[in-house]
């Protein structure tokens, strides 16, 4: 059974507007599968994961771009980075013709390197990532924040999440990995993976990982950007507009996909879920990864902070359309709490367009202008579009 992605209506509009049109995101988060139902009365679909395809490419590109031109989808183009100085050429014949390539791929790190280079200007891109817990059948939502939004798991094709998951984490690091760089010593790659994972929605200290892990502070660096382009984390910047003086520079770490999140932590119950000792933390992961990604499938521009002030106060999640802000407080409690809104009340009116706490109690208003949203209910109503 093949479950909608809210990333197709984005897709629909860059054909119309775009010569090239990329869909990146990690393996296996559904860029092949949604391609091919979305474009399969209208494109032709060639990927290059078949030896026989890259080898016949290779004789010769030029005779192959001859041939597969026009409304063609090429399938994990990281495999092949001659390919992209040709669609170059091509698209540039007749700057008119929109949508005549769509490309995906799960190497972003080596793809946007070719793509600055040669295709910059001339293709809009879009990230696919894990399936957003909305796009996820009724039946399996109890256990998104448990396994998270892979469309294999969540479509209930994979008996054991742990077992995916390691596989998946073996693959990355042994396949896509040494495809973007020269990881010498993949068992501090996999122990900073793993450190990442329990410091969750924490603040971000390189010096500190390098210590632990025994490598340089540079090399984490490096390796925590190779992390972020292959959509497996991404980093959460401290505000630093006029909602008050900022005394953190440094970013917080999250998690695309929690379900990956609880396996590198170890959360394997429901029970860790709700009493473990990172409850917070996985279900603040859950609220601003969904909404990043719903930002991401929806072709929204909001920029995400944190804010943490001199004096105290910190809300979790800022986000700013350039013309207004929107504020939201997460809370893994089912009781309401008034010092939940504390923060947030003091924000500015005349900046904030709205306030949101998110948590597991009942959604209903609870002073003026501001709501609390029950989980379920935020994830899956159409805010989300519109945040």
């Amino acid at each position: 059974m093949y479950y909608n992605r809210i990333a197709e209506s984005l897709i629909k509009e860059y054909l119309k507007s775009f010569r090239v049109v990329g869909i990146m995101g990690p393996r296996q988060s559904g860029k092949s599968t949604m391609i091919r139902h979305l474009l399969k009365d209208s494109y032709n679909y060639i990927t290059f994961d078949s030896l026989e395809i890259r080898e016949l490419f290779n004789s010769d590109p030029v005779l192959f771009i001859q041939k597969y031109n026009r409304h063609i989808v090429f399938d994990e183009v990281q495999q092949v980075p001659d390919l992209f100085p040709l669609i170059k050429t091509v698209v540039d014949k007749n700057p008119g013709d929109k949508g005549r390539f769509v490309l995906t791929g799960s190497g972003q790190f080596l793809l946007s390197k070719n793509i600055s280079e040669s295709l910059a200007g001339r293709i809009g891109v879009i990230p696919l990532l894990p399936m957003q817990y909305s796009e996820s059948p009724d039946s399996y939502r109890r256990n998104f924040i448990l396994s998270g939004g892979y469309p294999e798991i969540a479509a209930g094709n994979i008996r054991n999440p742990l077992i995916y998951f390691d596989s998946y984490l073996n693959t990355y690091l042994q396949k896509d990995l040494r495809a973007m760089i020269n990881v010498s010593d993949l068992h501090a790659f996999t122990q900073l993976i793993r450190l990442l994972a329990v410091r969750v929605t924490q603040i971000l200290n390189l010096s500190g990982l390098s210590k632990e892990i025994g490598v340089t502070v540079s090399t984490i660096s490096r390796w925590i950007s190779v992390l972020e382009a292959s959509y497996i984390i991404f980093l959460l910047n401290p505000h630093h507009n006029n909602l008050g003086k900022r005394i953190v520079k440094s970013p917080k770490i999250y998690f695309y996909d929690n379900g990956l999140l609880d396996y590198l932590t170890g959360t394997v119950t429901h029970e860790q879920i709700e009493t473990g000792i990172l409850s917070g933390p996985l279900f603040e992961n859950l609220i601003i990864s969904e909404i990043r990604k719903s930002l991401f499938h929806y072709g929204n521009f909001s920029t995400m902070s944190f804010l943490r002030t001199n004096h105290g106060d910190e809300i979790d999640l800022i986000l700013d359309s350039g013309t207004a802000s929107k504020l939201l407080e997460i809370k893994s409690s089912v009781t309401y709490r008034p010092h939940f809104h504390k923060a947030l009340v003091k924000m500015p009116d005349d900046i904030v367009k709205a306030r949101f706490v998110i948590y597991k109690g009942e959604t209903r208003e609870v002073i003026q202008n501001i709501t609390a949203w029950n989980y379920h209910d935020f994830l899956n109503s159409d805010i989300l579009q519109n945040l």
